[in-house]
């Protein structure tokens, strides 16, 4: 008997309950779809990230992982049918997008008699198990996060005790895929799959978890795990992480837990609504006044706002497919609350560009950060993109690094050029907004759409 695996955002051997379903009294075939429709907007770095990790879970898998291009609707039934499987195993989508794909390739195994079996999914908790003591969701992160550690979460899974892997041709379009998206991709891409993500947590738990509460805000530190780019596909199940947490009390594993427990949170959101992916959270703000100034938009998406942090951080997306969690929020504020952009804008460039870019967190943060998500009142925070810089960016290395315009500067006094006699030398671009007006200019329609 054979099983077909079909593999999403689960690119593990371990701790992986699918993987130990289907290879449950069967062989297995194990298939990943490269789905150009989910492609054709990724960045170079998002794309090279995907083609790094799969060619790394390729090698978990002992050199027979079978990869395919094309519609998974159609390709996923073909494989299975070339496999002779009579099931197909998956870990469980959440997503609006990725539920409605799945609820239609069931439908066509289902009609050449092949089963489906979903077991676990890419979250500790999977949406929508915890509910208050009415049986309903959390639309406020501090309570669903109390009832998610009270629910708590099963133990990793064992690897299946027998694994017999068969092998299928694979598509050579997909293969000229992995090979191009390598080529066309940054160079400086973290080592990805299931080994590395492994390593990198073992390190973290070493030597970044103790000052991880007062260190992760610091832009030019590494003191963050890096972990989200393998949560993204998979290659660490956030119920391992949890389980190393076990018994660690102190205020790094606490922040640590908590961060995860932000990622559970808005999986959670957009399951029991799904409409909030790309509109207003909260009805409140509908009649919200923004701009559409597609010039300023670009300057934003070219690092050339003239506002050092925002600059550095949004060069550093384009470059590495990365961004630090502080810079994501200070840039979000600044488009949504300087630029007077709606949120979506931002949220689909860093789709584009992030190799963590998980549509939940993603849209969600960018709907904390202007004001129609789940906070209860930050309508009126406006984040100052120069003390912002000056607090998280003390001697100014981050912004070094990555606006080489403002190089000749020293220390902290990267973030006010216009203070120095040579700071506009180099080339560096002149403010694009005055932040102190816009900043009224925000709070006044803020304050009109919550009137209306």
């Amino acid at each position: 008997m054979t099983n077909l695996l079909w593999l999403r955002r689960d690119l593990r051997r371990h701790d992986h309950p699918a993987l130990a379903a289907a290879a449950d009294g069967a062989d297995v075939v194990a298939l990943f779809v490269l789905d150009p429709g989910l492609l054709e907007r990724a960045g170079g770095a998002r794309r090279a990230w995907l083609a790094a990790t799969l060619r790394a879970t390729a090698a978990g898998y002992e050199g027979k992982l079978v990869l395919r291009i094309g519609n998974p609707r159609a390709v996923v039934p073909a494989v299975a049918a070339e496999a002779g499987a009579v099931a197909v195993h998956v870990s469980a989508e959440t997503t609006p997008t990725g539920r409605r794909r799945d609820a239609a390739v069931q439908r066509r195994l289902a009609d050449t008699g092949v089963d489906w079996v979903a077991t676990g999914s890419p979250y500790a908790v999977t949406p929508p198990r915890v509910v208050n003591k009415q049986g309903e969701g959390y639309k406020v992160f501090t309570p669903f996060s109390k009832a998610w550690l009270d629910h708590g979460w099963r133990a990793p899974a064992a690897d299946p005790e027998r694994l017999r892997l068969l092998e299928l041709p694979c598509d050579p379009a997909a293969e000229q895929w992995l090979e191009q998206a390598l080529t066309e991709g940054p160079q400086e891409l973290p080592p990805a799959g299931e080994e590395a993500a492994l390593d990198r947590w073992a390190e973290f738990l070493e030597d970044g978890l103790t000052d991880y509460d007062g260190g992760r805000d610091l832009l030019a530190e590494d003191a963050t795990s890096r972990m989200s780019p393998h949560l993204k596909l998979g290659t660490v199940h956030p119920r391992t992480l949890l389980a190393d947490l076990a018994g660690r009390t102190g205020e790094g594993a606490q922040r640590y837990r908590t961060e995860l427990c932000w990622r559970e949170f808005y999986a959670d959101v957009l399951w029991r609504d799904p409409d909030s992916l790309w509109h207003d959270l909260r009805p409140e703000l509908a009649t919200m006044d923004y701009d559409h100034d597609e010039q300023l938009v670009q300057r934003w998406r070219e690092g050339q706002t003239g506002f050092p942090v925002v600059d550095a951080a949004m060069r550093q997306l384009l470059a590495t497919g990365w961004m630090h969690n502080r810079a994501r929020m200070i840039t979000a504020s600044f488009l949504c609350k300087d630029l007077h952009e709606w949120w979506p804008i931002g949220a689909r460039h860093f789709l584009d560009h992030l190799i963590d870019g998980d549509v939940a967190s993603n849209n969600h943060g960018w709907q904390w950060a202007a004001g129609t998500g789940t906070d209860a009142a930050p309508y009126f925070r406006v984040f100052n993109p120069i003390s912002q810089g000056q607090k998280f960016d003390p001697r100014g290395d981050y912004v070094r690094r990555w606006v080489p315009e403002l190089r000749h500067l020293s220390g902290a006094s990267v973030h006010t050029p216009w203070d120095a006699a040579d700071g506009y030398a180099q080339g560096y671009p002149e403010p694009i907004v005055d932040h102190a007006a816009e900043r009224k200019e925000a709070l006044a329609r803020y304050q009109a759409a919550r009137g209306n």
